[in-house]
């Protein structure tokens, strides 16, 4: 009997000796958080406990050092996309000066007949701004860059909401070697270097006609062709138009002729 008892105490005693004292649960590295997941560690009991933040992960929290933007792709801004756009036009057919809105012809240099007159690089424009020009004008750049200054800036705001927008320029005269007003004696027109033209109308959307002549005194349009005449006052050097003369009582005259005195806008 004590035999027995003696044998069972040792089988006992064995069995004991080989339960561990932890869980056999794998045990993060010290210091490590690859993944996120911080290290984990037992108590004495065996049980898992809370898991400790390493000092280089506390101070990643007090320093709020989370990423500041979203790696999820941003919509392109207003600004790149019309750069992307200017980009396009410009590699498009038709566009001089260095500008995708002045759409034309490179001319180059245009001779004059007599002395005064000339074009030393010239361009035939067709359209400035989307807004069509009724006759290709021969000009400098520019007097095309200060026309788009014009158009951009006086002419699409005042229509915008006069019968659907501008869609045309109506062009009376551009490049011609000629003298001032064609006066026998007077000296050389700065239409006869390229640097002037003049506009007679504005065709809208809707197919109607805004000219000049008749809209300068119209009650309807009075208002929008004298804003448009004197914002050209800037762009322009010389701006003249019905209250100028009689010689210009159907159209505006814009040159970029500049003068020690200033711009002359009448």
């Amino acid at each position: 009997m004590r035999a027995w008892a003696l044998l069972f105490m040792v089988i006992a005693g064995v069995a004991l000796a080989e339960v561990p004292d932890t869980s056999k649960r794998p045990v993060g590295r010290p210091g490590s958080t690859a993944g996120g997941a911080l290290p984990v560690t037992l108590d004495v009991s065996g049980a898992i406990a809370a898991p400790v933040r390493s000092a280089e992960a506390q101070a990643v929290v007090v320093r709020g050092d989370a990423p500041r933007t979203s790696l999820r792709p941003q919509k392109r801004t207003r600004a790149v996309r019309r750069l992307i756009r200017q980009q396009q036009k410009l590699r498009a057919k038709g566009a001089v000066c260095g500008d995708p809105d002045i759409q034309g012809d490179v001319i180059g240099r245009v001779p004059g007949r007599i002395s005064g007159c000339g074009v030393a690089q010239a361009v035939r424009v067709k359209s400035v701004s989307d807004v069509t020009l009724s006759q290709r004008a021969i000009m400098d750049c520019g007097t095309a860059q200060a026309l788009k200054t014009w158009i951009e800036g006086s002419v699409k705001p005042t229509l915008r909401k006069s019968g659907g927008g501008v869609t045309g320029i109506r062009v009376a005269a551009h490049y011609a070697c000629r003298t001032r007003n064609n006066k026998k004696g007077a000296r050389i027109s700065e239409h006869g270097k390229g640097r002037a033209i003049d506009i007679s109308g504005f065709r809208l959307r809707d197919g109607t006609t805004i000219s000049v002549l008749k809209g300068w005194t119209a009650r309807d349009t009075s208002q929008a062709l004298r804003r448009m005449h004197r914002d050209a006052c800037g762009p322009f050097g010389t701006v003249l138009g019905p209250n100028a003369d009689s010689f210009h009582r159907d159209h505006f005259h814009f040159d970029t002729a500049r003068y020690r005195s200033g711009m002359y806008c009448r």
